[in-house]
């Protein structure tokens, strides 16, 4: 799949390819969908589509095979304020609560990255996989943004140096932005990267032997939780997440 930057390319609808959406759909495999599409068992809004290449907006159009309504798998998408001593995953071997078994909800999602344990703040969830792909790929360079309390202040001379990057687990590592939130409490930063690499943020001051007292992060992609209290959330409405492919860039579906 292609990757788009170019922010006046993306699409005003979230399109997918018709032969995705059916497997999607658990209509067929993808490879079994193109054999419907092609044999002309397939309509969009009543008219046969044999083109392989077609695309749908899962919103609008309507999809029938044989004469039968297609009912596709509804994209939803949460939005929590995580707090501390929740498990980022779908489950947990030790018994642990995890962020699911915070949110009512009888269908299927998943976190969208990870936060750690004692980590709090913005985490998306849904099930839809291209989404989370999108987030997730490190070409994307998707900004995130942490407010850190560490067990010291920090030092100038190291602040410039996280700026300007650091060897971490063999490859470098770097921090976009950091910057002081009081002048006269400097172990408060407001902290800007675009990596995902599991406790990255941590790990990048430990090089330096500074130690993360607290950890919350404050922006995800452009979305924060003001106004969602720790461990409450709510859900993203579809505006929403095509202000997020907006805002970041979009993946163009093939």
């Amino acid at each position: 799949m292609k990757m788009i930057k170019d922010k006046n390319l993306i699409m005003k609808k979230m399109k997918v390819r018709l032969n995705k959406f059916l497997a999607e759909c658990g209509v067929a495999s993808r490879r079994k969908a193109e054999d419907l599409i092609t044999g002309g068992r397939i309509t969009v809004n009543r008219t046969v589509i044999r083109e392989l290449s077609f695309s749908i907006d899962p919103e609008t159009d309507i999809l029938a095979i044989d004469g039968e309504k297609v009912k596709p798998q509804k994209k939803i998408y949460y939005l929590l304020n995580k707090p501390k001593g929740i498990i980022t995953s779908t489950s947990d071997e030790k018994g642990r609560k995890t962020v699911l078994d915070l949110i009512d909800l009888n269908q299927k999602i998943f976190p969208v990255g990870r936060l750690d344990y004692n980590t709090t703040g913005v985490l998306l969830l849904t099930n839809d996989g291209d989404f989370s792909n999108f987030l997730t790929h490190p070409g994307n360079k998707i900004k995130r943004e942490y407010k850190v309390t560490l067990n010291r202040e920090l030092e100038e001379t190291d602040r410039l140096k996280f700026i300007k990057g650091l060897r971490l687990d063999g490859r470098k590592g770097k921090f976009e932005s950091i910057r002081y939130l009081y002048k006269s409490d400097r172990n408060k930063l407001a902290v800007v990267t675009v990596e995902g690499r599991n406790h990255f943020v941590k790990n990048m001051f430990s090089q330096l032997g500074y130690f993360v007292d607290q950890l919350e992060r404050v922006s995800y992609a452009g979305v924060d939780v003001k106004g969602i209290p720790h461990g409450g959330y709510r859900k993203l409405s579809y505006e929403e997440i095509k202000k997020i492919y907006r805002f970041n860039g979009a993946k163009q579906k093939e």
